[in-house]
């Protein structure tokens, strides 16, 4: 198994339109940094939020989460997560993972120095679709996220060979997502 150069990436981005859209270098300018890197793409979270909040004293169940738990929020510039609380986002990036690539996702070291965690779970071979990012504000002060700028570090790994059963052929419940998705069983 080994970790993808920004060659491989690049190709695969171009080729194979493992990204879309894909920026071909790191943006800085001001924002916090997206696009091609060395070993790793760094993605950017769009404009729409889902902001937990505790109006209803609602319990967080997995298998029967209520839409309740949240407010939508949809800013170009930012958004504000409430101390220790906790928002959904989803990258602008639509990403399209060959069958013998899988993805591990990191959070921004600037992010992770303010003591915002981003969270993605591992994207496996053969997903296809925008995705959701979590984002946990372990302070307690407000914290800025901010809108279509970089939020998370994909890092693609090539298997030591395809797998049996890719998430498309198993019907990913999180196949061809697009937006902000909540969890589903």
């Amino acid at each position: 198994m080994s970790v993808l150069s920004d060659k491989s990436i690049r190709r695969l981005a171009v080729e194979e339109s493992m990204i879309s859209p894909f920026i071909d270098k790191q943006v800085r300018d001001g924002k916090i940094s997206y696009g091609l890197s060395s070993f790793g793409y760094d993605a950017r979270v769009g404009d729409e939020f889902k902001i937990f909040h505790n109006v209803n004293s609602s319990i967080v169940d997995p298998k029967e989460f209520s839409s309740d738990n949240f407010v939508t929020k949809k800013s170009s510039e930012y958004i504000i997560i409430p101390p220790n609380s906790f928002a959904l986002g989803t990258t602008i990036e639509v990403f399209k993972i060959p069958r013998d690539i899988m993805c591990i996702v990191v959070g921004k070291s600037t992010y992770a120095r303010t003591g915002i965690i981003v969270n993605v779970t591992p994207i496996e071979s053969e997903f296809f679709g925008t995705v959701t990012l979590e984002f946990s504000n372990t302070t307690p002060l407000p914290a800025k996220i901010y809108a279509n700028e970089g939020a998370a570090q994909f890092i693609f790994l090539k298997g030591n060979e395809e797998p049996e059963i890719t998430y498309d052929k198993r019907n990913g419940k999180y196949m061809k997502q697009t937006g902000v998705t909540l969890p589903k069983v």
